[in-house]
């Protein structure tokens, strides 16, 4: 390893070190490093919101590797208000509109809340990933007075607060009103309520509950003047200020945050450090993941993928691998793209054990990649890898009452096991997450090869003969053709094929294999990779 990698070489060695520096400079007490993420609970949570938990995880992890004692605060917006219904809920929930989250009954009746029900499907996947982290429920930290004192704080200089949020986004709603939502005490909604006085004396807000517009609807207010004490937990402050709040009471030092909420992070930036006199936590930005069609992945639109949704077809590492092997920029998304990831962890562990050989400056960085993706607890050797579209066609031809006898025999025959070798946990897994996928899906995952200008030719020609052949020998015969006609090898050619179809230089006769994953399926997936060479 070269004298200037930092720690495993990767982005998170790098953000580690510029912490500890930063942290350094401002003097700061070192004994504990703590890194954050916000845990939504207003909906289901999607595939992007386990970027924030694994990517600050990561950082952890890289300080804690660089000598420093890390931990993560999962903070949980369960305090939040319901802005909007997500899809494939009851429409009868609308009635809840505005109210907190906490104090909405589960429609699914299997927690004490709605927003208990949403964080923990996000906090079973943390779990699944082996992801530590401290988890600070934001109704309970109001409960508890944790953020009183900056509460007090930023209330008392509200005004200052008005002028940061119109200076740096133009909205002047609080120069007229104080950051806080007062939980209505005769109609329970949080959101209508309109604060307009604090006195510090007695700490209690005064504010009258006039209604909002919420996403074109407007939730109407009941008209009650009240008052709220800050300490009884009936309230909060709202995001342009709470960010900030937090920040200082659980002293976090860094949080990555999505590309959507970077004027609230920089507002809360300015009253951290202006009115709350604490410096703010180091940052890094990140892009949203969008769905094929090129919409922002929602928890609560039509379009949600989430983590359980991953864990049908794929390990935790491989979802692991997605959310860290690159930070910036958008990225689409969906299902299809499970096979693809699978198949890289496995090439990645190929390349930490020394199976695989790249670059001496590659080889650190991936291996690092490899070690994060298992939250550095990596397995003691390399597991036996199967290309997973040939799993998914072992798994699909496969007799149900026999199927992992079948599977093992194929594996044997193929040279991924040895003779009378039996099938490991790991490669019991994988037939599951296969057969889970045969269940679901036709669609196969091409993989994107460079091909010569023989290989386009050849595959073209191999297009037209597929449309119009249904017979497997036929089908065999017209890809040693197509090979023999264009002057390539046949043996080449083969292997050009497997790589596309699977991902690996071999596996079964493809004759027959074409016709079992859908003739359609493959020509399909054969003028995708045309295009894309």
């Amino acid at each position: 390893m070269s004298e200037e990698t930092i720690g495993h070489g990767t982005w998170y060695d790098m953000m580690a070190k510029k912490v500890i520096e930063r942290e350094q400079s401002l003097n700061r007490d070192m004994s504990k490093i703590r890194t954050e993420m916000g845990l939504g609970a207003s909906g289901f949570p999607h595939i992007g919101s386990l970027g924030d938990a694994s990517r600050s995880y990561a950082v952890t992890l890289a300080l804690k590797d660089l000598s420093c004692n890390s931990e993560l605060v999962a903070f949980c917006d369960d305090k939040d208000g319901l802005r909007k219904v997500p899809a494939g809920l009851p429409k009868d929930m609308e009635k809840y509109l505005g109210y907190s989250v906490s104090s909405i009954p589960d429609p699914f009746g299997c927690h004490e809340s709605y927003g208990k029900h949403m964080s923990s499907l996000l906090l079973d996947a943390l779990d699944k990933c082996g992801i530590e982290y401290n988890y600070f429920s934001a109704k309970e930290v109001y409960n508890k007075g944790l953020l009183l004192n900056e509460i007090r704080t930023i209330l008392i200089n509200a005004k200052k607060v008005g002028e940061i949020v119109k200076e740096e986004v133009g909205q002047e709603t609080y120069t007229e009103v104080l950051p806080y939502f007062a939980v209505c005490e005769k109609c329970g909604h949080l959101y209508t309520t309109r604060a307009y006085k604090f006195d510090p004396k007695t700490d209690k807000v005064s504010y009258k509950c006039e209604g909002l517009e919420i996403r074109d609807k407007l939730i109407a207010g009941c008209g009650h003047e009240g008052e709220v004490d800050i300490k009884s937990g009936e309230g909060k402050l709202t995001w342009k200020s709470e960010f900030a709040a937090r920040w200082k009471a659980l002293d976090i030092r860094f949080e990555a945050y999505g590309k959507d909420i970077a004027d609230s992070v920089r507002i809360n930036d300015r009253i951290c450090r202006e009115v709350l006199c604490f410096e703010p936590p180091s940052h890094a930005k990140y892009e949203m993941f969008l769905d094929k069609g090129g919409k922002k992945i929602s928890k609560s639109a039509g379009n949600v993928f989430t983590p359980q949704i991953w864990f049908q077809y794929g390990s935790p590492q491989s979802l692991l691998l997605l959310m860290l092997k690159r930070f910036v920029g958008t990225r689409t998304l969906d299902v299809s793209d499970i096979p693809a990831y699978m198949n890289e962890i496995d090439s990645l562990e190929d390349v930490y054990f020394g199976k695989k050989q790249v670059g001496e400056k590659e080889a650190t960085k991936l291996k690092g990649l490899y070690l994060y993706c298992y939250v550095m607890k990596p397995p003691a050797k390399p597991s036996i890898h199967v290309p997973y579209n040939l799993m998914a066609f072992l798994v699909k031809m496969a007799p149900k009452e026999c199927l992992n006898d079948y599977v093992a025999e194929k594996l044997q025959s193929y040279g991924y096991l040895q003779k009378n070798q039996a099938l490991d946990a790991n490669l019991l897994q994988r037939i599951e997450y296969a057969l889970n996928w045969t269940q679901d899906f036709e669609e196969i995952k091409e993989t994107a090869i460079d091909l010569t200008a023989e290989e386009k030719k050849a595959i073209e020609e191999l297009i037209t003969k597929f449309q119009a052949e249904d017979d497997p020998e036929k089908i065999q015969n017209a890809i040693f053709n197509a090979a023999k006609d264009n002057s390539i090898k046949p043996g080449a050619f083969f292997k050009t094929l497997y790589q596309v179809l699977m991902g690996a230089p071999q596996g079964p006769r493809l004759g027959p294999y074409v016709l079992a994953m859908g003739k359609q399926n493959v020509i399909a997936a054969l003028q995708r990779v045309l295009s894309k060479s």
